[in-house]
């Protein structure tokens, strides 16, 4: 009799997720819950499955003494409990459930977006304590407002077809969104500052990272419609929240309705709970029955499937190939999840097109793998851990994203070559990138200029004017704020034309000296990357 693969579910799961896992003839299931790190370093060892939800914390402490894991799988969306780095190192598959609570967030949304609108927690309150205040709660109609949407994932676009229901207008951000595939959905897409100064209500739905961190902060809020109303269901720590409470006693900010704080569960003395103006709620967007049932379901057959050989889905760290070939094309699909990410970074933008070409001897594998990683690096940035090598082609899909995969044999500098090219209303940007001697990744050509450069950490990008006082001058600049340059690659055009610089830093680089930066002399434009 063979020996059966032993799952761990160390949160609490719906009993059909559980009573799914242990019906299946070749797991044996344990459900033990309310684990510390420590408390399941203690025990992980003889596991080769572990299903959390969003409470117990799998870090890197908890990876290390999990000598036979091969599987970790996230009941939900977010990963900010899940060392995916440390199982990546590892080996380990993790997997989470990116559409099982798309329906009860964007529901969650439209609650909160009535309940701000119509005062109704502040009026039950006060009809509960024995008053009656009809016209201390006057609101405002959605019919004919303007909502802003931040983020055109799954979930804004759920909110969007709902609030159209109501009669209100759609604006919308979103750089990875077509204009034809905004137009089909009767939503306006435009930039943030035109979102700012039209909208009604604004809600966001992008994830939280570096780009979106504090993206809504004061500046953002005084250049706001006054009388505003802001919503969060998304992630806390989009919207500053101390600029936020501040607006809102101003009265720039009419109200907010907020589900999601920077910490959780917030201070008792925060802000925005002081304020009859806001609507809050404790990071409820995917408390619902069936959200949770769907996701349990969902996450247990993705780790049953994976471990019994069935086929893996929703893997965020890892394609679904063997082992033997995934140690050839690995170097390969690093590269090309960092020319993505480094080129959705570079272009800033919407991308109606994008073109990959693999040149040389990388012809002879199946490079659809590094495709998928490409796209993945590419809408990383705004759509966030949603995006893994599943289901990257389907997201480009649902935006309107033109994808195009080519092959050439003709060699030019390099045996191998990887060519990427984003394109968008006749604007494009163009890099190159192979593998060193040591099957290390390297940019060696961002648009017409040659270059040598690691795409990794952080980077500084600029282009400037070939003249002499640049270097140093950025040198300095970069020494007086404590960032170390670890490497720097140079290429021009022409003597005394533009030329681009990329600098890899150990640091990354505060607003205030990226801002000393663009003010360099010979600077047409700086951008810092993040990897």
């Amino acid at each position: 009799m063979m020996a059966q693969i032993k799952v761990l579910i160390a949160d609490k799961l719906s009993d059909d997720g559980v009573t799914l896992l242990k019906a299946e003839p070749g797991l044996s299931v344990d459900v033990k819950t309310g684990l510390s790190p420590q408390d399941l370093a203690q025990i992980v060892g003889p596991y080769e499955g572990l299903v959390v939800r969003s409470t117990t914390k799998v870090t890197k402490e908890v990876i290390e003494k999990a000598g036979r894991l091969k599987v970790i799988g996230r009941a939900g969306v977010g990963l900010d409990n899940v060392d995916a780095d440390a199982a990546t190192k590892r080996g380990i598959i993790v997997m989470n459930v990116p559409a099982g609570n798309t329906i009860s967030t964007a529901e969650h949304t439209l609650s909160m977006i009535m309940a701000c609108a119509r005062r109704i927690p502040q009026a039950d309150a006060s009809l509960h304590g024995g008053a009656w205040e009809r016209t201390k709660f006057v609101g405002t109609e959605l019919f004919g407002k303007m909502l802003g949407i931040v983020g055109l994932g799954k979930i804004g676009t759920e909110v969007a077809r709902r609030a159209q229901s109501f009669g209100m207008h759609i604006v919308a951000y979103d750089p990875f969104l077509s204009p034809e595939r905004a137009q089909q959905m009767d939503i306006q897409l435009t930039d943030l500052p035109t979102l700012y100064q039209t909208a009604d209500f604004i809600t966001v739905h992008v994830p939280l990272n570096a780009d979106t961190k504090g993206m809504i902060g004061e500046q953002e809020i005084a250049a706001m419609k006054k009388g505003v109303r802001l919503i969060n269901c998304a992630r806390g720590g989009i919207i500053n929240e101390q600029a936020l409470a501040a607006a809102i006693k101003a009265g720039q900010v009419a109200g907010a309705a907020i589900d999601v704080f920077e910490e959780e569960p917030p201070p008792k003395d925060h802000p925005l709970l002081a304020l009859p103006q806001v609507v809050v709620t404790p990071h409820l967007g995917a408390s619902t029955e069936e959200a949770q049932l769907n996701v349990a379901i969902e996450v247990a057959k993705q780790v049953a499937d994976a471990l019994l050989g069935r086929g893996i889905r929703n893997a965020v760290n890892m394609p679904s190939i063997d082992g033997k070939t995934w140690q050839v094309l690995q170097p390969y699909i690093q590269l090309g999840e960092r020319m993505g990410a480094l080129a959705s970074q570079l272009a800033g933008g919407q991308t109606a097109e994008i073109r990959v070409t693999y040149v040389g001897e990388v012809n002879n594998l199946d490079t659809s793998t590094v495709t998928l990683a490409i796209l993945k690096g590419i809408l990383a940035p705004m759509v966030g851990e949603n995006v893994n090598y599943v289901n990257a082609s389907l997201i480009a899909a649902e935006r309107g994203i033109k994808v195009i995969e080519a092959k050439a044999s003709k060699m030019e500098e390099f045996a191998n070559l990887l060519v990427l090219e984003l394109r968008n209303n006749g604007a494009s940007l163009t890099l190159q990138g192979t593998l060193s001697a040591r099957r290390q990744p390297r940019i060696v050509k961002i648009d017409q200029y040659f270059i040598e450069a690691s795409p990794e950490g952080y980077m500084l990008v600029l282009k400037n004017h070939d003249k002499p006082g640049l270097i140093g001058n950025l040198g300095t600049l970069l020494g007086e704020s404590k960032i170390n340059i670890a490497g720097m690659s140079n290429g021009r055009d022409r003597p005394g034309g533009t030329a681009i610089t990329v600098v890899n830093i150990d640091h990354d680089v505060p607003p205030a000296v990226m801002e000393k930066v663009r003010k360099l002399q010979h600077v047409i434009d700086a951008k810092l990357i993040r990897l």
